[in-house]
């Protein structure tokens, strides 16, 4: 089988597509009277998917794009207003559907999970911070990685080592890191009963006794750099190598993705286009795997 984005795109298709008809609660809302949608919930995803791999932040150049090379994919592509409509409507499917398809893969059984948080842009005026309806939700943050202020909001992400996607949250720029991952294990209790003496690496900023006590009645093992003042702790040498991983996870999200051009107005348009690359990391990640490839992260067969 050939690793490339129509491969990927039809196979990714028939997996939601049959997830769709055994799960059918899993589709948005719809009246049980009325007009079925000409193009359907596992074609929109995969649109989704699609068009994140190939790096469009534009919706519009997104679709004239399909009309022009993925016809005979699609034979029916809605305009713009309502491509955007459908896709907020599928926000809770793009969250099933990446749940899914990270459980079908090698890479969910991984005992060890690493947990980081990375800052996702919203604007760069104080205009924008005053005026946007992302305001109160989107904050004014530090991201001590790139030595840097930012106004926006932040992704968290629990993720194996070879970057697929676990549990995540999207959240203000000053959110409590500790907090964030406690409420993330608490919505997904289930993650967590199949995953027992799971190990959790982490930077500094989770600490505290309460916090890591917590994580240990949870049957869970944080392992993190000692912080200012503290004795060593164990797994020392794991945190340098450990740490590039993450970074290079966030990047293939800012770099390869562009999570930070993510061009949403409003909550909700933020909410589906984060999820929109989530959901392509994993799908990438779950191609690769379903084809055995070497490295399960690589986005280059897709992304031309």
């Amino acid at each position: 089988m050939k690793t490339n984005l129509d491969t990927l795109a039809t196979a990714l298709y028939a997996r939601i597509d049959d997830e769709l008809k055994a799960s059918p609660w899993l589709a948005p809302w719809r009246p049980k009277v009325g007009i079925e949608p000409t193009l359907s919930d596992a074609e929109l995803l995969t649109l989704v998917v699609m068009s994140a791999l190939l790096g469009y932040t534009s919706e519009r150049r997104w679709l004239r794009r399909v009309d022009r090379d993925f016809r005979g994919m699609f034979p029916y592509v809605p305009r713009q207003s309502g491509y955007g409509k459908r896709l907020r409507a599928a926000s809770s499917l793009l969250t099933s559907m990446i749940r899914v398809l990270a459980q079908d893969t090698s890479l969910w059984s991984d005992d060890v999970w690493l947990v980081d948080s990375t800052p996702v842009g919203c604007g760069c005026s104080r205009e924008t911070a005053r005026r946007s309806d992302l305001a109160g939700w989107a904050q004014y943050g530090y991201c001590a990685s790139h030595s840097r202020y930012f106004w926006g909001l932040r992704l968290h992400l629990v993720c194996t080592p070879g970057g697929l996607p676990v549990l995540f949250a999207l959240t203000g720029a000053k959110a409590d890191e500790r907090e964030t991952l406690r409420d993330m294990l608490d919505t997904a209790p289930d993650v967590t009963a199949a995953h027992p003496g799971q190990t959790i690496i982490g930077d500094r900023n989770y600490y505290g006794r309460e916090f890591e006590n917590d994580l240990t009645e949870r049957d869970l093992m944080l392992l993190r750099p000692a912080r200012k003042g503290e004795p060593g702790r164990a797994g020392t040498h794991l945190f340098k190598p450990l740490r590039q991983v993450i970074e290079s996870i966030n990047q293939t999200f800012k770099g390869q993705l562009d999570l930070e051009r993510h061009g949403g107005k409003t909550p909700a348009g933020v909410t589906v286009r984060v999820l929109s690359r989530i959901l392509a990391l994993t799908a990438a990640i779950w191609h690769n795997d379903q084809t055995d490839q070497p490295v399960k992260r690589s986005l280059i067969a897709y992304d031309h």
